[in-house]
């Protein structure tokens, strides 16, 4: 089984090259053709013109795709809709429709801005859609393009992703810890911190239990799936955590004062959604995951940190 993967170089990318090598041969694939560490790779810019696109995977000619790229930058969407719109739902639908006349199946990731984050319990994926801003809508449109393109796919959207690696809340929050005493940071919005390395774990999951023969499709349950680690907390207490944890690996020398603090006082250019809790139990019923308590999956990331070996 032939896997492109698009995106190797992000977080959750990084994560799947390591999953789904043992699954098939791996085509992973950058926006400038370069993996972390610096071997090449494919090219695979989605802001570039659907026929590059299209001659990526002509080339490719893949037996399925991942798609982990996409346009990530909430607040610069605001000021680059039409980018984001390009890289998160145009090229979505290339890659659907490029999919779809050949039946070649496509894991697509999404995510919790989809919603207005209005609710009081936690979203289901037949919950009605409604974005707050420019990211959320984009990535909607992607996933309304990939259900029109006809092609065989899984939407799993996730939230709160972080890493041991890349630019994320985890790694902002230590270095923050380093540099100040004080940390103010927003209580009274709701999500579930989930590590890349979880995501990529369960998409290898799913691929491995439906393609026992080497091929992927034949009968997987196709639709839209949440996928993150288990509970809820806000950004303050997912801060406290992660910053006790990482004091205790002795990653840090001193735990800071971290201030709770509201979204008011804290304006960014676009808004985010108070509540993205995401029911995951479809996911986990349908294809027999197991999904860990986000201060587990966090520990364990913490652990990679500090040299420990832990794995998630």
């Amino acid at each position: 089984m032939k896997i492109l993967l698009l995106g190797a170089g992000g977080q959750v990318g990084f994560e799947l090259m390591r999953a789904l090598g043992p699954l098939g041969a791996l085509l992973p694939a950058t926006r400038d053709g370069t993996l972390p560490g610096g071997a090449r790779c494919r090219v695979a810019d989605l802001g570039a013109a659907a026929p590059v696109l299209r001659a990526l995977l002509d080339d490719a000619a893949p037996d399925l795709i991942v798609n982990a790229a996409a346009y990530t930058a909430v607040d610069r969407a605001e000021d680059e809709p039409a980018l984001a719109r390009r890289i998160n739902a145009e090229a979505v639908d290339t890659l659907g429709r490029w999919a779809a006349t050949r039946g070649v199946p496509v894991i697509h990731y999404s995510t919790d801005y989809v919603f207005d984050g209005s609710g009081q319990r936690a979203w289901r994926e037949d919950d009605a859609a409604a974005p707050l801003g420019v990211y959320g809508a984009s990535k909607l449109a992607g996933e309304q393009a990939l259900h029109a393109s006809g092609a065989p796919h899984l939407i799993l959207r996730t939230a709160w992703v972080y890493a041991a690696r890349g630019r994320n809340f985890l790694r902002a929050m230590l270095r923050l810890a380093a540099e100040r005493d004080t940390l103010r940071v927003v209580s009274d919005q709701f999500g579930t911190p989930t590590p890349a390395r979880l995501i990529a774990n369960a998409t290898a999951a799913i691929v491995a239990r439906s393609a026992p023969r080497g091929t992927f499709g034949s009968d997987v349950p196709w639709g839209t799936y949440h996928l993150t680690a288990a509970g809820h907390t806000s950004w303050h207490g997912f801060a406290t955590a992660l910053l006790t944890s990482a004091q205790r690996a002795e990653l840090i020398a001193r735990m800071p004062e971290i201030q709770a603090i509201t979204t008011a006082d804290y304006p960014t250019r676009a808004q985010r959604p108070a509540w993205s809790v995401l029911d995951c139990a479809r996911v986990q019923q349908t294809f027999a995951l197991h999904l860990p308590p986000w201060p587990v999956a966090l520990n364990a990331v913490i652990g990679e940190l500090a040299g420990c070996g832990t794995r998630g």
